[in-house]
């Protein structure tokens, strides 16, 4: 196994991700204009974190911290070993709020070790690897990929496939001060779903493939699922009422991952002012579609 020099150092750039967009449960995913920077380096011997930001306060400071633990799985993975590391990152992407955040520090980590290990990078090699320890693709995937993208279980492990976006298509994300937890969300779906529920989901998930390319107006029946908000909704009241005032009002609102954020979709000029207006127990960030992970030595 070869080792690595003390002194080289990464830095990852990560976009914050949304993922389901309604219909398109564990299978659509977005990447949004809203990333971290996280530097890693190579150094003598140890573990040397210094984290601030979003999280702080309840991340780990040894090997266990997220992105320390997907790059140890990158080094072994392409057979090198490191004497010990250095952790830099500032967090912006807020955790538990259906944002991505565990997928962009597993992203980071991966990116980083392979960038470290001096490899070119390799999109396939970190879905592999990212999903495995994500344990779901969709957020992994836009993280990597960028923009609009599609994963699902392919003949040779997960895959994805990248959907066009309309330029005009823009973003407005309502987060809530509570998080909610990733598993404790996914606990509360069903085991089995109606016939009826799951081809009128079909529909909708093929129009919104062509709706965020080619129709964005057609963005709000486009978002309307039947398998994952209704049912989490007792866990996030306050975002699923913002859900439900916002559709009613013509917005394509949609739970952000497992929430509890809020994302609407739709023209960059409805959501510009969309933005301008204040949501009381809500932050509200404008954003838009970006590029997936990029690593520079």
């Amino acid at each position: 196994m070869r080792s690595l020099a003390p002194g080289t150092t990464v830095t990852v750039q990560v976009p914050a991700t949304s993922a389901n967009l309604g219909p398109g449960f564990d299978c659509f995913g977005l990447a949004l204009s809203w990333s971290e920077s996280v530097r890693l380096q190579v150094i003598d011997a140890g573990f040397d974190i210094d984290v601030t930001g979003e999280g702080a306060d309840a991340l780990p400071r040894d090997d266990s911290h997220l992105i320390v633990r997907s790059a140890l799985t990158g080094f072994a993975d392409l057979g090198v070993s490191v004497p010990g590391l250095r952790l830099t990152c500032r967090n912006t992407i807020p955790h538990g709020r259906g944002l991505g955040s565990s997928s962009a520090a597993i992203v980071a980590g991966l990116a980083a070790a392979r960038a470290l290990a001096g490899h070119p990078p390799d999109r396939h090699w970190l879905l592999q690897h990212a999903s495995a320890i994500e344990g779901h693709p969709d957020n992994v995937a836009a993280a990597i990929y960028g923009g609009f993208v599609m994963a699902y279980a392919g003949s040779d492990g997960v895959a994805v496939t990248q959907g066009s976006v309309s330029d005009d298509v823009g973003a407005v994300v309502f987060i809530p001060q509570t998080p909610v937890a990733t598993r404790m969300a996914r606990g509360l779906l069903p085991e089995v779903v109606p016939h009826e529920d799951a081809a009128a989901n079909s529909g909708r998930a093929a129009l919104f493939v062509h709706a965020i390319a080619a129709e964005p107006d057609l963005l709000h029946d486009a978002t309307r699922e039947w398998l994952h908000q209704d049912y989490r909704s007792r866990a996030m009241p306050d975002s699923f009422d913002l859900l439900t005032s916002l559709r009613g009002e013509g917005f394509a609102a949609v739970i952000s991952g497992a929430g509890p954020t809020v994302m609407v979709l739709g023209r960059a000029a409805a959501m510009d002012k969309l933005a301008a207006r204040a949501q009381p127990g809500f932050a509200v960030v404008r954003t838009a579609v970006a590029g997936g992970a990029t690593a520079s030595l």
